[in-house]
């Protein structure tokens, strides 16, 4: 699967721009709890450190032979030849969405793209690459107090927007609310994952730079990934429909 096509065709076309559940669960029998829920539906879903960490690639394993698609949410950031190396082994795994820091530099994107086609199987798509630009728990006075970064955090997204670009990967993960500057910045095509989604009624919990479905959708989001909103809600399900509806534009 060209997962890079797939999520980008059409800033407008939400057929083809994904709702990806980060399943921030801390073990496999927790993550078939929730997925019990959905009844069979095929789903994107993230797979993070946390999750990773304690099962290992027998949880991309099992939601592969459940037909899901899969982010996997690992966040590379070293030196260029060991992203490298890292990507060459995550690419074996065919997930179909990875990613790494663009903190990390131009070398370090560029060895991180030829890891992982490297890495990719013959015949097979390689995974669509994209990389963290602020995570959006950060405020810009933490950025710059905290990294010492002395620019807007706008300027600072924009830049590492731009400069993954420059370093031939797919796209970045930032937040829906820098959408706009980067699509104006760098075009449509390129990905723009963006976290920190969260319906109108619900909290931001440690998240800073937040927004609904439905302005995602209207910034032009190539892909919206929902966690503590679905999960964490008392029927998942349900919580899931709704985001779903207000992300595709869908009138109930």
């Amino acid at each position: 699967m060209n997962t890079s096509q797939n999520v980008s065709e059409g800033a407008g076309n939400n057929v083809n721009k994904p709702l990806i559940i980060a399943l921030d669960f801390p073990g496999l029998q927790e993550v078939k709890g929730f997925l019990n829920e959905f009844d069979g539906e095929k789903l994107f879903v993230k797979v993070g450190m946390e999750l990773f960490y304690k099962e290992g690639p027998q949880i991309l394993t099992y939601l592969k032979e459940q037909q899901h698609q899969i982010f996997l949410d690992l966040k590379l950031h070293d030196i260029p030849n060991t992203v490298k190396n890292g990507m060459k082994s995550l690419a074996s795994y065919e997930v179909d969405m990875v990613n790494v820091h663009a903190l990390g530099g131009k070398a370090m994107m560029e060895a991180a793209l030829e890891g992982l086609e490297a890495g990719t199987p013959s015949g097979q798509q390689r995974p669509a690459c994209i990389a963290v630009t602020q995570l959006t728990s950060t405020s810009e006075e933490r950025m710059q107090q905290e990294q010492l970064i002395g620019h807007k955090l706008q300027e600072v997204v924009l830049h590492y927007a731009a400069l993954t670009k420059k370093s031939g990967l797919d796209g970045v993960v930032c937040s829906t609310l820098e959408v706009p500057m980067i699509r104006q910045k760098v075009g449509d095509k390129f990905l723009t994952v963006t976290p920190g989604i969260r319906l109108a009624n619900q909290g931001v919990d440690d998240q800073v730079r937040v927004a609904t479905p439905e302005t995602a959708r209207m910034n032009g989001t190539s892909a919206i990934v929902v966690g503590r909103a679905i999960t964490g809600a008392k029927q998942p399900l349900q919580a899931y429909k709704q985001v779903k509806q207000e992300w595709e534009g869908v009138q109930v």
